[in-house]
């Protein structure tokens, strides 16, 4: 059996419904997928930690609050960076023009997710701090009528939910772009990593073998996003076209990039502990070398 955790925008829930590869070479070996819903990368997390959960799909953030949490997961390969796929945006009508504008201002976020540390790098960019705005923790959910009805001035967010709101008149007041990386991270359960790495190394082929494909059927996997999400086609094909598709393997640049972002969140005291990203790292790992 491997456990594989899913969102329901991702590439775990098109690998999900498009399965039909996946259970054959699984049956294979002996064994089979069992999938499991979740509606963030925190909880995908606490689930490898329970050891519900063998292989997750999350992004830069999650695994760094994670591990200062004491969750044994490695890291095992990860998606280009798409720093256009998350931003900090207002209503149409704002006077917000830049990022120094933001003084004083109401931010809202998902505490623990990757715009938590674009919130950090666009303030640094504008010599501002987190004490120099009123920093408001909501999920998407609940951000995007507190947005639309001003209870907010600025909302961090990523795709597909950053694609709705510009569809929706929102205005870019930054994006990634030269301020983070913004990687997805294909996340494993350290146990299971070691004990069943031909497993693994099947259920990261078909991965790859699905970015190849999603890269060339963006309509398509809009569509079935669609169906299941809630979110409309118009904003998710507009999401999967900015998407940077591909497979990388775990590189010192990659463990670098992610210490930087656990670096600046024990700093503010957001992580209870200093952590080493090397440590959530197998470097002796053929799937880790060459996903």
């Amino acid at each position: 059996m491997v456990h594989l955790g899913f969102q329901k925008i991702g590439a775990p829930f098109l690998l999900k419904s498009r399965s039909s590869a996946l259970d054959k070479r699984l049956a294979e070996q002996s064994a089979r997928a069992e999938w499991q819903e979740f509606k963030h990368g925190p909880a995908l997390l606490e689930a490898v930690n329970a050891k519900e959960v063998d292989v997750g799909y999350v992004g830069e953030t999650p695994p760094v609050f994670a591990q200062a949490g004491g969750v044994d997961f490695v890291y095992v390969a990860s998606d280009p960076p798409a720093p256009k796929a998350e931003a900090i945006v207002v209503r149409k009508a704002s006077s917000l023009d830049k990022l120094a504008d933001l003084r004083g201002k109401k931010v809202a976020l998902n505490r623990g997710s990757n715009v938590h540390y674009l919130l950090l790098k666009a303030l640094e960019s504008a010599k501002l701090s987190v004490t120099d705005i009123e920093v408001v923790y909501l999920a998407p959910a609940d951000a995007r009528p507190a947005f639309d009805s001003g209870k907010v001035d600025a909302w961090l967010i990523w795709d597909p939910f950053l694609a709705a709101a510009q569809q929706s008149g929102a205005r870019v007041l930054a994006s990634g772009e030269q301020l983070v990386n913004n990687r997805f991270f294909y996340v494993a359960r350290r146990a299971f990593a070691e004990e069943h790495p031909d497993l693994l190394r099947t259920v990261l082929d078909e991965f790859k073998n699905l970015s190849s494909w999603e890269s060339k059927n963006s309509e398509e996997s809009a569509r079935i996003l669609a169906e299941s999400s809630g979110v409309s086609y118009e904003a998710l094909l507009l999401a999967e076209r900015r998407h940077n598709y591909g497979m990388l393997p775990i590189s010192d640049a990659i463990l670098d990039s992610q210490q930087a972002i656990a670096d600046s969140f024990r700093k503010l005291e957001l992580i209870p502990k200093d952590i080493k990203t090397r440590d959530a790292f197998l470097p002796a790992a053929v799937y880790a070398e060459a996903p």
